[in-house]
Protein backbone atom coordinates (compact mmCIF):
# COMPACT_ATOMS: atom_id res chain seq x y z
CA UNK A 1 0.00 0.00 0.00
CA UNK A 2 1.36 3.30 -1.17
CA UNK A 3 0.62 5.43 1.87
CA UNK A 4 2.00 9.02 2.73
CA UNK A 5 0.90 8.77 6.03
CA UNK A 6 2.53 5.36 6.48
CA UNK A 7 5.67 6.91 4.97
CA UNK A 8 6.11 9.77 7.19
CA UNK A 9 5.11 8.11 10.39
CA UNK A 10 5.89 4.81 10.25
CA UNK A 11 7.84 4.85 12.93
CA UNK A 12 4.89 6.14 15.36
CA UNK A 13 2.56 3.39 13.16
CA UNK A 14 4.85 0.28 13.50
CA UNK A 15 6.91 1.29 16.70
CA UNK A 16 9.41 -1.66 17.74
CA UNK A 17 8.87 -2.73 21.24
CA UNK A 18 11.79 -2.63 23.56
CA UNK A 19 12.50 -5.90 25.29
CA UNK A 20 11.43 -4.31 28.59
CA UNK A 21 8.03 -3.36 26.92
CA UNK A 22 7.56 -6.99 25.28
CA UNK A 23 7.75 -8.86 28.86
CA UNK A 24 5.67 -6.41 30.11
CA UNK A 25 3.04 -7.16 27.56
CA UNK A 26 3.97 -10.85 27.17
CA UNK A 27 3.25 -10.85 30.81
CA UNK A 28 -0.59 -9.70 30.31
CA UNK A 29 -1.45 -12.24 27.20
CA UNK A 30 -0.83 -16.45 26.27
CA UNK A 31 1.98 -17.21 24.54
CA UNK A 32 1.01 -18.93 21.03
CA UNK A 33 2.56 -20.84 18.47
CA UNK A 34 2.57 -20.07 14.47
CA UNK A 35 2.87 -21.82 11.72
CA UNK A 36 3.35 -20.26 8.47
CA UNK A 37 -0.03 -19.98 6.36
CA UNK A 38 -1.79 -19.63 9.66
CA UNK A 39 -4.77 -16.93 9.92
CA UNK A 40 -4.79 -15.26 13.31
CA UNK A 41 -7.54 -12.56 12.15
CA UNK A 42 -9.75 -12.25 8.98
CA UNK A 43 -11.33 -9.50 7.77
CA UNK A 44 -14.72 -8.63 8.60
CA UNK A 45 -14.27 -10.92 12.29
CA UNK A 46 -14.20 -9.17 15.60
CA UNK A 47 -10.69 -8.57 16.80
CA UNK A 48 -10.45 -10.45 20.46
CA UNK A 49 -6.65 -9.76 20.92
CA UNK A 50 -3.70 -7.81 19.61
CA UNK A 51 -0.55 -9.99 18.77
CA UNK A 52 2.82 -9.17 20.46
CA UNK A 53 5.40 -11.18 17.77
CA UNK A 54 7.44 -12.90 19.25
CA UNK A 55 9.65 -14.86 16.92
CA UNK A 56 8.86 -15.54 13.32
CA UNK A 57 6.94 -12.92 11.11
CA UNK A 58 3.25 -11.72 10.41
CA UNK A 59 1.78 -9.61 7.11
CA UNK A 60 -1.22 -7.42 6.91
CA UNK A 61 -3.82 -7.93 4.44
CA UNK A 62 -6.07 -5.52 3.30
CA UNK A 63 -8.22 -7.81 1.50
CA UNK A 64 -9.35 -11.55 2.17
CA UNK A 65 -8.59 -12.98 -1.03
CA UNK A 66 -5.36 -15.23 -1.27
CA UNK A 67 -3.92 -12.73 -3.57
CA UNK A 68 -4.48 -9.89 -1.05
CA UNK A 69 -2.19 -7.17 -0.70
CA UNK A 70 0.29 -6.76 1.78
CA UNK A 71 -0.04 -3.71 3.98
CA UNK A 72 3.11 -4.11 6.55
CA UNK A 73 5.33 -7.24 7.69
CA UNK A 74 5.06 -7.84 11.43
CA UNK A 75 8.58 -8.92 12.62
CA UNK A 76 10.13 -9.82 16.68
CA UNK A 77 8.96 -6.69 18.06
CA UNK A 78 5.88 -5.68 16.24
CA UNK A 79 2.02 -5.71 17.12
CA UNK A 80 -0.79 -6.18 15.37
CA UNK A 81 -4.04 -3.87 15.90
CA UNK A 82 -6.27 -0.51 15.28
CA UNK A 83 -9.01 1.32 16.88
CA UNK A 84 -11.31 -1.56 16.25
CA UNK A 85 -9.70 -3.37 18.75
CA UNK A 86 -10.66 -1.08 21.69
CA UNK A 87 -13.97 0.13 19.64
CA UNK A 88 -15.40 -3.33 19.78
CA UNK A 89 -16.23 -3.65 15.44
CA UNK A 90 -14.99 -5.50 12.69
CA UNK A 91 -11.61 -6.17 11.49
CA UNK A 92 -10.82 -3.70 8.90
CA UNK A 93 -7.65 -5.88 7.74
CA UNK A 94 -6.50 -9.51 7.72
CA UNK A 95 -3.67 -11.66 9.98
CA UNK A 96 -2.13 -13.94 9.00
CA UNK A 97 1.21 -15.87 9.81
CA UNK A 98 4.33 -15.40 6.90
CA UNK A 99 6.80 -17.17 8.83
CA UNK A 100 5.87 -19.64 11.90
CA UNK A 101 6.85 -18.84 15.39
CA UNK A 102 5.23 -17.72 18.05
CA UNK A 103 3.03 -14.57 19.58
CA UNK A 104 1.91 -13.31 22.77
CA UNK A 105 -2.45 -12.99 22.50
CA UNK A 106 -3.43 -9.94 24.72
CA UNK A 107 -7.08 -9.94 24.80
CA UNK A 108 -9.34 -6.46 24.25
CA UNK A 109 -9.84 -6.59 28.54
CA UNK A 110 -5.99 -7.14 28.91
CA UNK A 111 -5.38 -4.48 26.47
CA UNK A 112 -8.03 -1.71 27.76
CA UNK A 113 -6.31 -2.70 31.48
CA UNK A 114 -2.65 -1.37 29.96
CA UNK A 115 -3.73 1.45 28.13
CA UNK A 116 -5.40 2.51 31.88
CA UNK A 117 -2.50 1.72 33.98
CA UNK A 118 0.86 1.56 31.81
CA UNK A 119 1.27 5.39 30.58
CA UNK A 120 4.26 4.63 28.79
CA UNK A 121 2.90 1.92 26.69
CA UNK A 122 -0.69 3.71 26.40
CA UNK A 123 0.79 6.24 24.88
CA UNK A 124 2.55 3.96 22.14
CA UNK A 125 -0.20 1.78 21.73
CA UNK A 126 -2.71 4.63 21.32
CA UNK A 127 -0.90 6.59 18.84
CA UNK A 128 0.21 3.39 16.51
CA UNK A 129 -4.04 2.68 16.82
CA UNK A 130 -5.04 6.00 16.02
CA UNK A 131 -2.84 6.60 13.01
CA UNK A 132 -3.09 2.79 11.91
CA UNK A 133 -6.66 3.61 11.73
CA UNK A 134 -5.95 7.54 9.67
CA UNK A 135 -4.02 5.52 6.81
CA UNK A 136 -6.54 2.96 6.23
CA UNK A 137 -9.14 5.78 5.80
CA UNK A 138 -6.92 7.34 3.15
CA UNK A 139 -5.86 4.23 1.60
CA UNK A 140 -6.74 4.49 -1.93
CA UNK A 141 -8.39 0.93 -2.10
CA UNK A 142 -10.52 0.47 0.75
CA UNK A 143 -13.03 -2.63 0.74
CA UNK A 144 -15.84 -0.40 0.70
CA UNK A 145 -16.99 1.97 -2.77
CA UNK A 146 -19.64 4.14 -2.37
CA UNK A 147 -21.57 4.77 -5.69
CA UNK A 148 -23.26 8.22 -6.14
CA UNK A 149 -24.14 11.10 -7.76
CA UNK A 150 -23.15 14.46 -6.69
CA UNK A 151 -27.23 15.61 -6.70
CA UNK A 152 -28.50 12.83 -4.55
CA UNK A 153 -29.32 14.07 -0.83
CA UNK A 154 -28.77 10.43 -0.03
CA UNK A 155 -25.25 10.12 -1.66
CA UNK A 156 -24.97 12.78 0.51
CA UNK A 157 -25.67 11.25 3.58
CA UNK A 158 -23.97 8.12 3.10
CA UNK A 159 -21.05 9.78 2.70
CA UNK A 160 -21.64 12.10 5.63
CA UNK A 161 -22.39 8.78 7.82
CA UNK A 162 -19.28 7.45 6.67
CA UNK A 163 -16.82 9.60 6.72
CA UNK A 164 -17.93 11.09 10.28
CA UNK A 165 -17.45 7.55 11.86
CA UNK A 166 -14.20 7.20 10.58
CA UNK A 167 -14.81 4.58 8.02
CA UNK A 168 -12.80 4.04 5.36
CA UNK A 169 -14.52 3.93 1.43
CA UNK A 170 -14.05 5.43 -1.55
CA UNK A 171 -16.32 7.80 -3.25
CA UNK A 172 -17.13 7.71 -6.68
CA UNK A 173 -19.50 9.93 -8.74
CA UNK A 174 -21.25 8.92 -11.95
CA UNK A 175 -20.85 12.46 -13.06
CA UNK A 176 -17.09 12.56 -12.61
CA UNK A 177 -15.78 8.93 -12.68
CA UNK A 178 -14.97 7.06 -15.58
CA UNK A 179 -14.91 3.17 -14.24
CA UNK A 180 -18.33 3.84 -12.30
CA UNK A 181 -19.94 2.16 -15.65
CA UNK A 182 -17.49 -1.01 -15.40
CA UNK A 183 -19.01 -1.27 -12.17
CA UNK A 184 -22.74 -0.83 -13.52
CA UNK A 185 -22.31 -3.20 -15.42
CA UNK A 186 -20.53 -5.95 -13.37
CA UNK A 187 -22.80 -5.67 -10.59
CA UNK A 188 -26.06 -4.99 -12.74
CA UNK A 189 -26.45 -1.44 -10.94
CA UNK A 190 -28.36 1.13 -12.93
CA UNK A 191 -28.76 4.63 -12.64
CA UNK A 192 -32.07 4.29 -10.71
CA UNK A 193 -30.24 2.21 -7.76
CA UNK A 194 -27.96 4.72 -6.40
CA UNK A 195 -26.15 5.89 -4.53
CA UNK A 196 -25.02 1.82 -4.48
CA UNK A 197 -22.68 0.66 -1.32
CA UNK A 198 -20.35 -1.94 -2.21
CA UNK A 199 -19.19 -3.98 0.81
CA UNK A 200 -16.01 -6.16 0.78
CA UNK A 201 -16.32 -6.71 -3.36
CA UNK A 202 -19.70 -9.15 -3.21
CA UNK A 203 -22.52 -7.09 -1.21
CA UNK A 204 -24.77 -5.04 -2.84
CA UNK A 205 -26.72 -1.97 -0.83
CA UNK A 206 -28.86 0.25 -3.14
CA UNK A 207 -29.68 3.39 -1.06
CA UNK A 208 -29.76 1.48 2.21
CA UNK A 209 -30.35 3.26 5.55
CA UNK A 210 -26.93 4.14 8.10
CA UNK A 211 -28.52 1.54 10.38
CA UNK A 212 -28.47 -1.23 7.33
CA UNK A 213 -24.37 0.05 6.83
CA UNK A 214 -23.75 0.10 10.48
CA UNK A 215 -24.91 -3.47 10.71
CA UNK A 216 -23.39 -4.56 7.42
CA UNK A 217 -20.04 -3.10 8.56
CA UNK A 218 -19.99 -4.00 12.07
CA UNK A 219 -19.55 -0.79 12.91
CA UNK A 220 -21.22 -1.26 16.04
CA UNK A 221 -20.11 -3.20 19.50
CA UNK A 222 -21.46 -6.23 19.99
CA UNK A 223 -23.69 -5.57 23.36
CA UNK A 224 -25.86 -6.58 25.40
CA UNK A 225 -29.00 -4.95 25.17
CA UNK A 226 -30.32 -7.09 28.95
CA UNK A 227 -27.49 -5.50 30.49
CA UNK A 228 -28.67 -2.97 33.56
CA UNK A 229 -25.60 -0.16 32.49
CA UNK A 230 -24.54 2.20 34.98
CA UNK A 231 -24.95 5.16 32.54
CA UNK A 232 -26.69 5.56 29.56
CA UNK A 233 -25.68 8.91 27.59
CA UNK A 234 -27.97 9.60 24.83
CA UNK A 235 -25.99 11.84 22.19
CA UNK A 236 -22.53 11.53 21.32
CA UNK A 237 -21.91 15.58 20.87
CA UNK A 238 -19.75 17.48 23.15
CA UNK A 239 -21.59 17.16 26.19
CA UNK A 240 -21.99 13.17 25.90
CA UNK A 241 -17.96 12.58 24.99
CA UNK A 242 -17.71 14.74 28.22
CA UNK A 243 -19.34 12.50 30.24
CA UNK A 244 -18.11 9.45 28.35
CA UNK A 245 -14.81 9.89 29.02
CA UNK A 246 -14.94 11.28 32.59
CA UNK A 247 -17.27 8.20 33.43
CA UNK A 248 -16.12 5.72 32.26
CA UNK A 249 -12.30 6.71 33.18
CA UNK A 250 -13.75 6.55 37.09
CA UNK A 251 -15.08 2.88 36.47
CA UNK A 252 -18.92 3.50 35.64
CA UNK A 253 -19.93 0.77 32.77
CA UNK A 254 -21.43 3.83 30.15
CA UNK A 255 -23.18 2.92 27.11
CA UNK A 256 -23.97 5.88 24.35
CA UNK A 257 -26.42 6.14 21.74
CA UNK A 258 -25.62 8.63 19.43
CA UNK A 259 -28.41 8.97 15.68
CA UNK A 260 -26.03 9.83 13.23
CA UNK A 261 -22.31 10.59 14.32
CA UNK A 262 -19.90 11.37 17.33
CA UNK A 263 -19.50 15.09 17.56
CA UNK A 264 -23.15 15.93 17.15
CA UNK A 265 -23.83 19.25 15.68
CA UNK A 266 -20.47 20.27 16.13
CA UNK A 267 -19.09 17.28 14.21
CA UNK A 268 -20.01 19.29 11.26
CA UNK A 269 -17.72 22.39 12.02
CA UNK A 270 -15.32 23.30 9.71
CA UNK A 271 -12.60 24.51 12.11
CA UNK A 272 -13.18 25.71 15.65
CA UNK A 273 -10.29 28.45 16.97
CA UNK A 274 -11.57 29.38 20.07
CA UNK A 275 -11.83 26.20 22.21
CA UNK A 276 -9.44 25.89 24.76
CA UNK A 277 -5.82 24.16 24.15
CA UNK A 278 -6.14 23.87 20.05
CA UNK A 279 -4.55 27.71 18.92
CA UNK A 280 -4.35 26.44 15.34
CA UNK A 281 -7.84 25.75 15.50
CA UNK A 282 -9.50 22.19 14.95
CA UNK A 283 -12.52 20.55 13.03
CA UNK A 284 -15.33 19.53 14.80
CA UNK A 285 -14.80 15.70 13.54
CA UNK A 286 -11.38 15.81 14.67
CA UNK A 287 -12.00 16.94 17.67
CA UNK A 288 -14.96 14.27 18.34
CA UNK A 289 -12.32 11.77 17.10
CA UNK A 290 -10.18 12.42 19.57
CA UNK A 291 -13.06 12.49 22.30
CA UNK A 292 -14.04 9.50 21.61
CA UNK A 293 -11.14 7.50 21.42
CA UNK A 294 -10.35 8.58 24.74
CA UNK A 295 -14.13 7.08 25.88
CA UNK A 296 -13.22 4.20 24.21
CA UNK A 297 -9.93 3.74 25.79
CA UNK A 298 -11.62 3.89 29.25
CA UNK A 299 -14.02 1.27 28.05
CA UNK A 300 -16.80 3.68 27.01
CA UNK A 301 -18.82 2.17 24.75
CA UNK A 302 -20.68 3.96 21.33
CA UNK A 303 -23.49 2.70 19.30
CA UNK A 304 -24.21 4.98 16.25
CA UNK A 305 -27.01 4.96 13.52
CA UNK A 306 -29.17 4.40 16.70
CA UNK A 307 -31.67 6.88 18.08
CA UNK A 308 -33.65 6.79 21.03
CA UNK A 309 -37.62 6.84 20.36
CA UNK A 310 -39.04 6.96 24.07
CA UNK A 311 -37.99 6.81 27.61
CA UNK A 312 -39.99 4.48 29.93
CA UNK A 313 -40.06 6.79 32.75
CA UNK A 314 -41.89 4.34 35.14
CA UNK A 315 -39.59 1.54 35.14
CA UNK A 316 -36.46 0.81 37.36
CA UNK A 317 -33.83 1.00 36.15
CA UNK A 318 -34.68 3.22 33.38
CA UNK A 319 -35.42 1.94 29.77
CA UNK A 320 -34.58 3.72 26.37
CA UNK A 321 -36.48 2.47 23.24
CA UNK A 322 -34.58 2.79 20.52
CA UNK A 323 -35.73 2.55 16.65
CA UNK A 324 -34.34 -0.77 15.75
CA UNK A 325 -37.13 -2.05 18.93
CA UNK A 326 -34.41 -3.02 21.32
CA UNK A 327 -34.65 -1.38 25.02
CA UNK A 328 -31.63 -0.12 26.53
CA UNK A 329 -31.57 0.16 30.30
CA UNK A 330 -29.29 1.80 32.73
CA UNK A 331 -29.53 3.10 36.19
CA UNK A 332 -29.14 6.35 35.50
CA UNK A 333 -29.62 8.40 32.35
CA UNK A 334 -27.91 11.44 30.51
CA UNK A 335 -29.95 13.45 28.00
CA UNK A 336 -27.32 15.45 25.51
CA UNK A 337 -29.61 14.92 22.35
CA UNK A 338 -28.53 18.65 21.84
CA UNK A 339 -30.43 20.85 19.17
CA UNK A 340 -31.02 20.89 15.75
CA UNK A 341 -31.37 24.02 13.46
CA UNK A 342 -34.69 25.17 12.44
CA UNK A 343 -36.14 24.84 9.08
CA UNK A 344 -36.98 28.18 7.87
CA UNK A 345 -41.04 28.64 6.80
CA UNK A 346 -40.11 28.02 3.14
CA UNK A 347 -43.07 25.93 1.39
CA UNK A 348 -41.23 23.73 -0.37
CA UNK A 349 -37.60 23.74 1.18
CA UNK A 350 -37.80 19.87 2.14
CA UNK A 351 -37.23 18.93 -1.19
CA UNK A 352 -34.30 20.26 -1.31
CA UNK A 353 -32.47 19.13 1.93
CA UNK A 354 -29.27 17.48 0.73
CA UNK A 355 -30.03 18.42 -3.16
CA UNK A 356 -28.95 22.18 -2.28
CA UNK A 357 -29.90 23.07 1.37
CA UNK A 358 -27.82 21.71 4.05
CA UNK A 359 -27.25 21.99 7.60
CA UNK A 360 -23.38 21.45 7.58
CA UNK A 361 -20.81 22.94 5.83
CA UNK A 362 -18.08 20.40 5.83
CA UNK A 363 -15.57 19.44 2.79
CA UNK A 364 -18.06 16.66 1.68
CA UNK A 365 -20.49 19.98 1.13
CA UNK A 366 -17.66 22.23 0.08
CA UNK A 367 -16.77 19.76 -2.70
CA UNK A 368 -20.26 20.40 -4.09
CA UNK A 369 -20.08 23.73 -4.72
CA UNK A 370 -16.73 24.81 -5.50
CA UNK A 371 -16.39 27.56 -7.75
CA UNK A 372 -19.95 28.92 -7.18
CA UNK A 373 -22.09 30.90 -5.28
CA UNK A 374 -23.36 30.23 -1.95
CA UNK A 375 -26.13 31.69 0.68
CA UNK A 376 -25.39 31.20 4.85
CA UNK A 377 -28.39 32.18 6.68
CA UNK A 378 -27.98 32.97 10.68
CA UNK A 379 -25.41 35.25 12.52
CA UNK A 380 -24.12 32.78 15.17
CA UNK A 381 -20.78 31.48 14.82
CA UNK A 382 -21.97 28.53 12.99
CA UNK A 383 -22.61 30.62 9.91
CA UNK A 384 -19.70 32.77 10.74
CA UNK A 385 -17.29 29.48 11.05
CA UNK A 386 -19.11 28.15 7.61
CA UNK A 387 -19.25 31.38 5.77
CA UNK A 388 -15.15 31.65 6.07
CA UNK A 389 -14.60 28.12 5.49
CA UNK A 390 -16.85 28.59 2.30
CA UNK A 391 -15.19 31.48 0.76
CA UNK A 392 -12.19 29.62 0.51
CA UNK A 393 -13.27 27.30 -2.15
CA UNK A 394 -16.76 29.46 -3.98
CA UNK A 395 -17.42 31.74 -5.84
CA UNK A 396 -19.16 33.92 -3.75
CA UNK A 397 -20.88 33.97 -0.28
CA UNK A 398 -23.71 35.83 0.80
CA UNK A 399 -24.60 35.93 4.84
CA UNK A 400 -28.15 36.53 5.52
CA UNK A 401 -29.02 37.86 8.97
CA UNK A 402 -32.71 39.29 9.93
CA UNK A 403 -30.61 41.61 12.57
CA UNK A 404 -28.70 44.57 11.52
CA UNK A 405 -25.45 43.05 12.05
CA UNK A 406 -23.45 40.32 13.87
CA UNK A 407 -21.80 41.55 16.56
CA UNK A 408 -24.20 40.50 19.20
CA UNK A 409 -24.25 37.02 17.90
CA UNK A 410 -20.18 35.83 16.45
CA UNK A 411 -17.18 35.71 18.20
CA UNK A 412 -15.12 39.07 17.10
CA UNK A 413 -12.29 37.67 15.16
CA UNK A 414 -14.85 36.22 12.70
CA UNK A 415 -16.54 39.31 12.40
CA UNK A 416 -13.21 40.65 11.43
CA UNK A 417 -12.83 37.94 9.03
CA UNK A 418 -16.26 38.42 7.59
CA UNK A 419 -15.02 42.30 7.11
CA UNK A 420 -11.62 40.97 5.37
CA UNK A 421 -12.86 39.07 2.65
CA UNK A 422 -12.93 40.15 -0.54
CA UNK A 423 -16.15 37.20 -1.47
CA UNK A 424 -18.16 37.53 1.41
CA UNK A 425 -21.41 39.69 1.31
CA UNK A 426 -23.39 40.62 4.13
CA UNK A 427 -27.33 41.40 3.79
CA UNK A 428 -28.79 42.82 6.83
CA UNK A 429 -32.38 42.99 7.54
CA UNK A 430 -32.76 40.37 4.93
CA UNK A 431 -34.50 36.82 5.02
CA UNK A 432 -34.65 33.75 2.15
CA UNK A 433 -38.20 33.88 0.82
CA UNK A 434 -38.25 31.07 -1.73
CA UNK A 435 -36.92 28.36 -3.45
CA UNK A 436 -37.02 26.95 -6.92
CA UNK A 437 -35.50 24.02 -8.67
CA UNK A 438 -36.92 20.58 -10.11
CA UNK A 439 -34.54 17.38 -9.46
CA UNK A 440 -31.95 20.37 -7.09
CA UNK A 441 -32.14 23.69 -5.83
CA UNK A 442 -31.76 25.66 -9.17
CA UNK A 443 -32.79 29.95 -7.32
CA UNK A 444 -33.39 31.51 -4.48
CA UNK A 445 -34.80 34.86 -3.48
CA UNK A 446 -34.65 36.89 -0.41
CA UNK A 447 -36.11 40.67 0.59
CA UNK A 448 -34.23 43.18 2.35
CA UNK A 449 -35.91 45.23 4.79
CA UNK A 450 -36.17 48.33 2.44
CA UNK A 451 -37.34 46.51 -0.25
CA UNK A 452 -41.06 45.91 -1.58
CA UNK A 453 -40.47 42.94 -3.85
CA UNK A 454 -38.25 39.50 -3.46
CA UNK A 455 -35.25 39.72 -5.55
CA UNK A 456 -34.56 36.03 -7.24
CA UNK A 457 -30.77 34.48 -7.55
CA UNK A 458 -28.81 32.23 -10.10
CA UNK A 459 -27.98 30.40 -6.63
CA UNK A 460 -28.00 26.78 -5.81
CA UNK A 461 -26.55 26.16 -2.52
CA UNK A 462 -28.17 27.03 0.90
CA UNK A 463 -26.57 26.06 4.32
CA UNK A 464 -29.27 26.94 7.16
CA UNK A 465 -27.73 28.24 10.67
CA UNK A 466 -30.57 29.91 12.38
CA UNK A 467 -31.53 29.34 15.91
CA UNK A 468 -32.22 25.88 17.25
CA UNK A 469 -35.00 23.48 17.99
CA UNK A 470 -34.26 21.06 20.88
CA UNK A 471 -33.47 17.11 19.87
CA UNK A 472 -36.49 16.15 23.29
CA UNK A 473 -39.56 14.52 21.19
CA UNK A 474 -38.46 11.11 22.63
CA UNK A 475 -38.78 13.16 26.14
CA UNK A 476 -42.44 14.27 25.96
CA UNK A 477 -44.25 13.20 29.24
CA UNK A 478 -41.49 12.04 31.50
CA UNK A 479 -39.40 15.44 32.06
CA UNK A 480 -40.52 18.83 32.80
CA UNK A 481 -39.71 20.94 29.47
CA UNK A 482 -39.80 24.83 29.18
CA UNK A 483 -41.90 26.33 26.44
CA UNK A 484 -39.49 25.87 23.83
CA UNK A 485 -38.86 22.65 24.39
CA UNK A 486 -35.58 22.45 25.96
CA UNK A 487 -35.16 20.38 28.99
CA UNK A 488 -35.62 22.07 32.99
CA UNK A 489 -32.79 20.90 35.11
CA UNK A 490 -31.66 22.11 38.79
CA UNK A 491 -33.06 25.71 40.10
CA UNK A 492 -34.76 25.72 36.82
CA UNK A 493 -37.49 23.61 37.81
CA UNK A 494 -40.27 25.22 39.59
CA UNK A 495 -42.33 23.10 42.81
CA UNK A 496 -45.39 22.94 39.85
CA UNK A 497 -42.57 21.18 37.47
CA UNK A 498 -41.43 19.08 40.33
CA UNK A 499 -45.28 18.05 41.84
CA UNK A 500 -46.49 17.31 38.37
CA UNK A 501 -43.31 14.40 37.79
CA UNK A 502 -44.75 13.66 41.35
CA UNK A 503 -40.71 13.72 42.44
CA UNK A 504 -40.11 11.56 44.96
CA UNK A 505 -37.05 12.43 47.42
CA UNK A 506 -36.56 14.73 50.14
CA UNK A 507 -33.83 16.45 48.61
CA UNK A 508 -34.44 19.20 45.51
CA UNK A 509 -32.76 18.22 42.32
CA UNK A 510 -28.98 18.42 41.72
CA UNK A 511 -27.78 21.15 39.49
CA UNK A 512 -28.51 19.30 36.18
CA UNK A 513 -30.93 16.81 37.12
CA UNK A 514 -34.53 16.73 35.67
CA UNK A 515 -37.46 16.25 37.73
CA UNK A 516 -36.63 13.01 37.44
CA UNK A 517 -34.25 11.42 39.89
CA UNK A 518 -31.70 9.66 38.00
CA UNK A 519 -32.17 11.74 34.87
CA UNK A 520 -29.46 14.11 33.65
CA UNK A 521 -29.50 16.65 31.38
CA UNK A 522 -26.15 18.73 29.69
CA UNK A 523 -25.07 20.99 26.70
CA UNK A 524 -27.78 22.56 23.98
CA UNK A 525 -30.47 20.56 25.00
CA UNK A 526 -30.76 21.99 28.38
CA UNK A 527 -32.80 25.12 28.95
CA UNK A 528 -30.98 27.92 29.99
CA UNK A 529 -27.46 26.46 28.79
CA UNK A 530 -24.73 28.40 26.75
CA UNK A 531 -24.38 27.27 23.25
CA UNK A 532 -20.66 27.04 23.36
CA UNK A 533 -18.74 23.56 22.53
CA UNK A 534 -16.42 24.01 25.85
CA UNK A 535 -19.52 25.07 28.02
CA UNK A 536 -21.05 21.45 27.09
CA UNK A 537 -18.09 19.51 27.54
CA UNK A 538 -17.70 21.52 30.85
CA UNK A 539 -21.43 20.52 31.74
CA UNK A 540 -20.98 16.57 30.30
CA UNK A 541 -17.96 16.49 32.66
CA UNK A 542 -19.30 18.26 35.91
CA UNK A 543 -22.70 15.96 35.32
CA UNK A 544 -20.56 12.63 36.20
CA UNK A 545 -20.30 13.56 40.34
CA UNK A 546 -23.88 14.05 40.28
CA UNK A 547 -24.32 10.49 38.68
CA UNK A 548 -22.42 9.09 41.55
CA UNK A 549 -24.45 10.71 44.04
CA UNK A 550 -27.28 9.42 42.48
CA UNK A 551 -25.75 5.74 42.10
CA UNK A 552 -24.92 6.04 45.37
CA UNK A 553 -28.81 6.42 46.79
CA UNK A 554 -29.83 3.75 44.27
CA UNK A 555 -27.09 1.73 46.26
CA UNK A 556 -28.18 2.51 49.64
CA UNK A 557 -31.84 2.47 48.45
CA UNK A 558 -31.17 -1.05 47.71
CA UNK A 559 -29.57 -1.84 51.04
CA UNK A 560 -32.06 -0.72 52.96
CA UNK A 561 -34.87 -2.76 51.08
CA UNK A 562 -32.85 -5.75 51.81
CA UNK A 563 -32.76 -4.48 55.50
CA UNK A 564 -36.44 -4.56 56.03
CA UNK A 565 -38.08 -8.40 56.60
CA UNK A 566 -40.16 -9.23 54.03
Amino acid sequence: MVNKILEKRREQMFPKLTPAQMARLEAHGRRVETRAGEVLLELGARPRNIFIVLAGSLEILLHATIGGESVYLLTSGDFSGEMSTLKGSVSLARIRVREGGAVAALDTDKLREIVQTDAELSELLMRAFILRRVALISDENPDVMLLGSRHSADTLRLREFLTRNGYPHANLEVESDAEVQALFDRFHIGLEDIPVVICRGDQIFRNPSNAAIAESLGINPLLDDTRVHDLVIVGAGPAGLGAAVYAASEGLDVRMLEAIAPGGQAGTSSRIENYLGFPTGISGQALAGRALSQAQKFGANLSVATAAVSLNCTTSPYRVLLTDGNLVSASVVLVTTGAQYRLLDIENIGRFMGTGVYYAATHLEATLCQGEEVIVVGGGNSAGQAAVFLASSSRRVHILVRSSGLADSMSRYLIRRIEESPNINLHTHTQLTALHGTDRLERVAWQSGGETEQQWHDVSHVFLMTGASPNTQWLQGCVALDTGGFVKTGADLSSDDLAATRWPLRRSPYLLETSLPGVFAAGDVRCGSVKRIASAVGEGAMCVQFVHRALGELSVSAQERVAVPG
